[in-house]
This record gives structure tokens, sequence and C-alpha cells, in this order.
């Protein structure tokens, strides 16, 4: 049975920081680059809720439901977004990626392979996963593409399934990877952020 506990983890040019307070001004910059909250389909906090938004993740680390981090782009220093781990289903082994956003800068560069990969490589070489899903609201076109490109496959959609921010219910876009399919995934990751590495 996996027991997630928060952990550094690091490669590809990124650190997956746990989260912390300590965060607050770096993910309040990075929240503000691109004004990702007036994106209506998204959970991303206003800056100035962006405290809020740490406490609530940290509650729920300590319920034992989601493992956040920090990310931080290491050729500068930025923090450049969050993500975790959450809906995670010890007796079967399962957890999801998910909480996923970056400042504009940072979005299709290397940051969410090699953030992926980190996390991908935790769940199934680490805490010894069978499966790690993702989920996105279906009208996240740029997450479902992202998702879909880094190998995982679409389980399908449930309908009417989570309340977003002004109080509509979205459908979920549902993927996941499969131990079984993990080796191939991993390889695929490994050649797209060398290739970006390659195209400098």
């Amino acid at each position: 049975m996996i027991s997630p506990t928060p952990v550094t983890l690091e490669g590809h040019g990124v650190r997956l920081e746990p989260l912390s307070l300590a965060h607050r001004e770096g993910l309040a910059a990075a929240v503000a680059d691109g004004r990702l909250w007036e994106l209506w389909f998204t959970a991303v906090p206003e800056p100035e809720k962006v405290e809020s938004y740490i406490n609530t993740a940290l509650e729920g680390q300590r319920a034992g439901q989601m493992l956040p981090w920090a990310v931080r782009e290491l050729s500068t220093g930025a923090i450049a977004g969050s993500t975790r781990y959450h809906h995670i289903v010890a007796p079967i082994d399962r957890v999801e990626i998910g909480y996923t956003w970056y400042a504009a800068r940072w979005q299709r560069t290397h940051v969410n392979s090699a953030c992926k990969l980190l996390l991908l490589t935790h769940a199934f070489n680490t805490l010894g996963c069978k499966v790690v899903g993702l989920r996105t609201d279906n009208f996240n076109f740029t997450s479902q593409r992202a998702i879909e490109a880094l190998g995982a496959k679409k389980d399908g959609v449930i309908r009417h399934h989570q309340a977003r921010r002004d109080g509509t219910a979205r459908d979920s876009v549902m993927y996941s990877v499969l131990l079984a399919e993990w080796r191939d995934v991993q390889q695929h990751l490994r050649t797209r952020l060398a290739r970006r590495t390659t195209d400098g």
C-alpha cells in the first residue's frame, strides 16, 4: 500500500519542493505572469489568495488526500508554478497528478515534461503505484493536449462531475498511465526532454 510523504524531487532543470508558506511570494508572482486566475475553467488562485491556496493544499496533505509541491525552474531560480498528487487511494496504489499550473513564461517549455517525468517516476518507481491518473476540465483544451502528449490514455469523460470556482458544474476528462505502460511513457518523456535540450 502506497504512503506518499513530502519529498523534494529534482532533475531535468526543475526542482519540486514540498509546498509551504515560504513559497507564497514566488507563487503570487507566477500567477501574475499571464493573469492565470482569469481562466475560468482552472483552479489557479488570484495573487491575494495564494496564502489560502497553500493552506488548503496543506490541509489536504495532513488529511492524507494530497501531496503538493512548488515548482522551481533551476536555471533562473524562479518559482514557475505548482503541482500535486491528489485523490490518493492507498489501498489500490493509485494517485492522480493535478492542480498543475505554470507562469506564462514557462508554458510550452521543458518545465511540464520535466515535472511529469519526476512525478511519474516517483509514483511508479518509489511509491509502487499501479496507476497514475490525470483529469482536466472539458473546456481546458490546452491541458488535454498536454496530457495526451505525455502518452497518457484517455479513460473517458465524467459528466457534471465537479464544481468550478464560478459555481458551474464541469465535465471532467479522465486520463491514466498504467504501470505496464510506464516504461514506454518514461522513454517518450526522456526523448522529449533531450530534444528540447538539443534544440536549445
